[in-house]
């Protein structure tokens, strides 16, 4: 390969002194075709050798991967080919996985719907975690309801996603805008789609029930097609998520929707939405939407439990107490987020506050308390355990020398049996 200096003598020669090849070849010492080739193309760039790189014992598990799923990111098939051993940096790998990753289908293009006031609402469920509530942990959802003319958004959040809860939340979602649209939009979720069959959906019969019942028409989206209800996803959950939930420390279920209240007060519903380039609350027409029913119907958790002999039924991972009569007998229970209220067919017995911690008892004292004083036995039996907490005391303090052992046996004296039962 000649050098620059020479490539110049070269073409000064034959194009400025006009020498002829032959001897420009004496007079530099080159042959025929050198001097050919750096007449016809003056900048000869050097024959390349192939470079290998640290991907090649790995591309064919890059294309394997690949094939699993098209849509893989690099940085995860790069969490898979480091146990192989690809000790490679992660630029070379996007570039490579860039080259190589199959086309994806084009997106599908839809067009964007602006329902009318009191046309639409959007409906959808959000998990959030959890609670801690003193080492018990409660799973914590989100229900989010969104006016698709305003932008005006329901929050509440639940330990729980079962249909009296979902439908709990509607009513007050209902009551807080006071009224519906006439049509709400939802995902398939269980609570309210039983089954899709192509464009047939089967909705949930309870749910069914509950639609006619407040006079709205409920919608499924198709699957896989939650652009479908775009406004509650991105405007609804996706904003809960990034404007809400961060930052923020909770002591339980009620202070959670305390703050998610003030949240949707001041900031969410008067917010200069970015669509629609006015404020939620004021954009939002109440008078559009339908009237609710006169009467609200009652869709608390209904359980029946077994009361036992000890005065106790089992709800929700704790012990609630009721009267000693009642022993034996099958109760019904009812219970939203703040209560729980025990009846004997339509007569409340006892109401209790809503405990989401586990393991719980409820009531004891007071109903034991009650049957010490309708049954002796029961009373001498609570007698007994006064003194032998007092003669446990006595010995308590003789072991630990500010009493003598003798004065503990002079106080100690023989019960008689107690030949009751409570």
């Amino acid at each position: 390969m000649l050098t620059t200096e020479q490539i110049n003598d070269l073409h000064r020669l034959y194009w400025s002194d006009h020498w002829p090849i032959r001897k420009i070849e004496r007079h530099l010492h080159m042959g025929w075709d050198t001097i050919k080739k750096y007449l016809d193309m003056p900048a000869q760039t050097p024959a390349g050798r192939p470079r290998s790189s640290k991907l090649d014992p790995y591309k064919a598990a890059i294309a394997e991967l690949l094939e699993k799923d098209p849509s893989a990111s690099a940085a995860v098939i790069g969490q898979r080919l480091r146990p192989l051993g690809y000790t490679g940096g992660g630029s070379i790998l996007r570039q490579y996985v860039h080259e190589v990753r199959p086309q994806l289908k084009p997106q599908r293009a839809f067009v964007r719907m602006e329902p009318k006031p009191g046309e639409r609402f959007e409906a959808d469920w959000g998990h959030f975690e959890s609670l801690d509530y003193q080492g018990d942990q409660r799973k914590l959802y989100a229900f989010a309801l969104v006016d698709g003319h305003s932008r005006m958004q329901y929050l509440e959040f639940t330990h729980s996603q079962s249909f009296e809860t979902f439908v709990r939340c509607h009513v007050h979602a209902f009551q807080k805008l006071n009224g519906m649209a006439r049509e709400i939009w939802y995902d398939n979720l269980a609570t309210a789609v039983a089954e899709h069959d192509g464009r047939l959906v089967r909705f949930n019969p309870r749910f069914l029930a509950f639609a006619r019942e407040f006079n709205f028409y409920p919608r499924a989206c198709n699957q896989a097609s939650g652009w479908e209800k775009g406004k509650v996803e991105r405007g609804g959950v996706g904003y809960v998520r990034q404007n809400f939930w961060p930052l923020r420390d909770f002591l339980d279920l009620h202070d959670v929707n305390r703050q998610a209240r003030e949240w949707l007060d001041q900031i969410a519903n008067r917010r200069l939405h970015s669509e629609t380039r006015e404020r939620p609350i004021d954009r939002f027409q109440p008078d559009a939407l339908r009237c609710l029913p006169v009467i609200t119907p009652d869709y608390r958790d209904t359980v029946e439990a077994l009361v036992h002999k000890d005065m106790r039924l089992q709800f929700d991972g704790n012990r609630y107490c009721v009267p000693h009569r009642f022993a034996g007998r099958r109760l019904t229970l009812k219970a939203d987020s703040s209560s729980v209220t025990i009846y004997d067919r339509v007569h409340e017995i006892v109401s209790y506050a809503r405990s989401w911690r586990r393991g719980q008892t409820f009531g004891a004292e007071r109903f034991e308390a009650e049957l010490a004083e309708f049954r002796p036995a029961a009373r001498r039996s609570r007698a007994q355990d006064r003194l032998f907490a007092f003669l446990d005391g006595l010995c308590s303090k003789a072991a630990a020398g500010s009493l003598s052992p003798r004065h503990c046996r002079q106080r100690s004296f023989p019960v008689a049996p107690d030949h009751g039962t409570a």
